[in-house]
């Protein structure tokens, strides 16, 4: 709201630094009570008010992190997924073969509630009866890309670690059948992750690269014109 103009100006009833902070006490509090349920298990967490919250656990404490969060309420499975925060080293399929390759960021951002490895893995649980959901990070460790399953815990994390397994290369330890689903079994490499070669886009740019010719009377017919 503004105050009546006066001589030209208008002032303002509050200014930016005096709004109040946003807060969401109901997930504040779900969130207290998970710290307080999954204790140093917790390695980071994050609300954002009237959104979500998020918590990365201990790679160690995955499984049983899961065990307590399901007794906790949180008994609705939606998926399990794997991210690989390394930036591509091959660039992005929009870059222009033509030209020569821009300077790359390396640095790897592991997004919100951190991380310490390259691969995380991330599972979104909901309470069926309060229907607020949390988001779970891991980290899944460089040297062996291999976590605890949680398919004892989520019968539907089965398929989902299989998944992950074939696409992104990480282990799952007691999973009972990591066959894969998509791929054959001879297949090289997994293609989800970042260094994975797209031979595709290495043969043939981006479609939305492609040889303009120039409109007639473009630039060059206006400069001859002159």
């Amino acid at each position: 709201m503004l105050r009546q103009k006066r001589k030209g100006a208008v002032n303002q009833l509050s200014s930016p630094a005096e709004t109040t902070p946003v807060v969401d006490a109901v997930r504040d509090q779900v969130l207290a009570d998970v710290q307080a349920a999954l204790g140093t298990a917790v390695v980071d967490s994050l609300v954002k008010p009237g959104d979500d919250i998020w918590i990365r656990v201990s790679t160690l404490s995955w499984n049983e992190s899961m065990k307590k969060l399901q007794a906790m309420g949180f008994d609705y499975f939606c998926f399990l997924s794997a991210i690989d925060w390394m930036p591509s080293p091959f660039g992005r399929g929009e870059d222009d073969p033509t030209e020569p390759a821009p300077e790359r960021d390396t640095t790897i951002r592991p997004g919100y509630t951190g991380g310490d490895t390259r691969m995380q893995l991330l599972v979104r649980v909901v309470n069926s009866r309060t229907h607020i959901g949390i988001n779970v990070k891991t980290d899944v460790p460089n040297e062996v890309y291999t976590v605890d399953s949680i398919a004892n815990v989520f019968a539907g994390a089965n398929w989902h670690e299989r998944e992950a397994h074939e696409m992104f290369g990480i282990g799952f330890v007691g999973h009972p059948d990591l066959r894969n689903m998509y791929l054959p079994t001879d297949f090289e490499g997994f293609p989800m992750r970042k260094d994975f070669p797209l031979l595709a886009r290495m043969v043939k740019p981006w479609p939305g690269i492609v040889d303009v010719e120039p409109l007639p009377g473009g630039d060059t017919e206006s400069e001859e014109a002159s």
